[in-house]
């Protein structure tokens, strides 16, 4: 199914839980990758590296798997909706505070805790959605949702080149602009209701505590674990570092690199909703098997193209097979999630993953730093050897394409 057919065969009530969702997303990772693009500046301004200011990513990566699974617990037994409403207040204050960290240690600990309040909202929101939406709407509208986070990159980009090379602000005034996710918190009071699957298992009795419902399914965690550490290592790997590949080795100003970071991004929202809608016709684990290998092939070009026109074609096709893989992601989680926990689980088991692959902005820097600043090459060899990672894992794993959200019947 298309996604204009998708959105299409949705009631009013469902294409505002669809938005709601995938705004909450988009805004949650335009707030993440607001740090990506003064990492320079930063450094700057403490007088530090590269490697010191990474730590802010690497912290917020790893606090995300305990936001997930405390806001997804509380999810799983109050409701979607107001526990969304909450988590998305609160990384928008905590964002807001990053602009008035009075040192790098502050940074870091403000960064710590907006990953805890950044990791519950994708398992609720999506969630939130698959519940929602019909079963033959799912691949498309989980394209859509996952496409989100390059549109939050995106905005990004976009808040960079208007803070410094509009306004000629400093990076102090790129947290000031983050506080404006707060405001879907009354998109969300006022037009999306809870969701019908949470509140159907509600009215059938007790709701199980988190042990009941995952017994007999923890190789499946660990399964989703595993994958998801192969997607973060995958998607971090080619958009972390790249902003500072642009402007350290490839000496671009800040509208060239808002530029081409606006190209990548472009690339990932057509490459989730293609593959995410595919995925409803070949299968979850095909259509991310394919977008996987097909990154290969667009290595070279995203890394060596040597100038701006060339570098702007791989980065837009690279993030089609990265985001595109991607895009499978919201739907295959939840459709392997029992439904006691499925705000919970693959919400957790996506932030294990995070935890796992956390470092990968500091070792790329870290290792780009031994070669004499060689980002090129080191991301490079990273992005090919966990593109084959991801393509085994992907297909090793099970096929649940269009299983039951109803309780008692997962």
């Amino acid at each position: 199914m298309s996604l204009v057919a998708a959105l299409r065969g949705l009631d009013t009530t469902q294409r505002h839980t669809v938005l709601a969702s995938f705004l909450g997303w988009t805004l949650d990772a335009f707030d993440f990758f607001l740090l990506v693009f003064v990492l320079d500046e930063i450094a700057t301004e403490f007088h530090v590296g590269h490697t010191e200011v990474t730590l802010g990513i690497l912290l917020t990566l790893a606090a995300r798997p305990i936001g997930a699974l405390l806001f997804g617990r509380l999810a799983d037994r109050y409701g979607r909706k107001p526990v969304l409403m909450v988590d998305v207040l609160m990384f928008s204050v905590l964002e807001l505070a990053c602009a008035f960290a009075p040192s790098l240690t502050a940074l870091l600990v403000l960064r710590f805790f907006f990953g805890i309040a950044m990791g519950g909202e994708w398992g609720i929101g999506a969630s939130l959605a698959m519940e929602t939406v019909p079963a033959k709407a799912r691949g498309a509208v989980s394209g859509l949702l996952q496409s989100g986070y390059p549109c939050g990159y995106f905005l990004g980009a976009l808040a960079y080149w208007l803070v410094f090379s509009v306004f000629g602000l400093g990076w102090r005034a790129m947290f000031v602009v983050g506080a404006l996710p707060a405001l879907l918190v009354l998109y969300l009071r006022a037009k999306v209701p809870e969701s019908p699957a949470w509140q159907a298992a509600r009215e059938q009795g007790p709701h199980r505590g988190a042990v009941a419902a995952m017994r007999g399914n923890g190789k499946r965690l660990l399964y989703m674990m595993l994958l998801m550490a192969a997607f973060n290592m995958f998607s971090h790997g080619s958009q972390d570092m790249y902003p500072t590949f642009l402007k350290s080795q490839m000496h671009f100003d800040a509208g060239t690199v808002a530029v081409l970071t606006m190209v990548l991004n472009a690339g990932a929202i057509v490459g989730g909703l293609t593959f995410g809608s595919w995925s409803e016709r070949v299968g979850r684990r095909r259509a991310m098997v394919v977008a996987a290998l097909l990154a290969l092939p667009c290595i070279p070009l995203w890394t060596f193209g040597g100038s701006v026109v060339l570098l702007g074609i791989g980065a837009f096709l690279i993030q089609v097979m990265v985001q595109g893989a991607w895009g499978v992601v919201p739907t295959y989680l939840n459709e392997l999630a029992p439904h006691d926990v499925r705000a919970t689980l693959p919400g957790f088991a996506y932030q294990l993953g995070n935890l796992l692959a956390a470092g990968t902005a500091s070792i790329q820097a870290w290792l780009a730093a031994e070669r004499g600043g060689d980002y090129a090459l080191v991301m490079a060899a990273w992005m090919a050897a966990v593109a084959l990672a991801l393509a085994f894992l992907a297909w090793r794993g099970p096929e649940v394409r269009g299983v039951s959200f109803e309780p008692g019947r997962s």
